[in-house]
């Protein structure tokens, strides 16, 4: 079984995460799961189903997509795609999801990410603050700025961000292979 959390051992660049995040900064859609926030939970697809034009469409995978493209915000996003390129298995969704200061996302569970359904979900936080409070089965996991954490967002999770600034975080969304697999197993806080 995966672990509930693990620090994977990548260090990204927290300048050209941010450069990158200039380049598309404004073009934001609020998250359409309305009933599992308060305040701004809004969303910058990156990668989403092939042939969705609609952002709210490039967001969300619907059941039995099987095919994958780059959206239009990533064109000029090079680190970005460095970022996305890291990992040695389909990436089938990435997303910049953002949080407004003072905004929540209420505990809730992502069924489909699990190792059963051979899905895991990785973030990179872009922004973020000390004051951003998430919560893995009731206990703090602070991530930081240009690092690459796994958690098992099967299981119960929150967050709150409690600071004056946005929170930020690359999402990325992904096969979980045996390279995937191991790293995870091998890499357990």
């Amino acid at each position: 079984m995966l672990p509930e959390k693990t620090l994977l051992p990548f260090k990204f660049d927290k300048k050209l995460l941010i450069d990158d995040l200039d380049k598309i900064y404004g073009d934001w859609t609020e998250h359409f799961v309305k009933d599992n926030y308060s305040g701004d939970w809004s969303v910058i697809p990156l990668r989403g189903p092939k042939g969705a034009v609609h952002p709210i469409q490039m967001i969300f995978s619907a059941p039995g997509v099987v095919e994958f493209e780059d959206t239009p915000f990533l064109k000029n996003c090079d680190y970005f795609k460095e970022v996305i390129d890291a990992f040695q298995t389909k990436i089938t969704s990435v997303r910049l999801m953002k949080l407004g200061a003072g905004s929540e996302i209420k505990e809730h569970r992502d069924y489909d990410l699990d190792e059963e359904n051979g899905i895991v979900r990785l973030h990179v936080p872009v922004v973020t603050n000390d004051n951003v409070e998430f919560y893995l089965n009731k206990k703090r996991v602070v991530m930081k700025a240009g690092e690459c954490w796994y958690c098992r967002l099967s299981d119960p999770h929150s967050v709150h961000n409690r600071g004056t600034e946005d929170r930020i975080h690359m999402v990325l969304d992904m096969e979980l292979n045996s390279w995937l697999k191991n790293l995870l197993l091998e890499a357990v806080m």
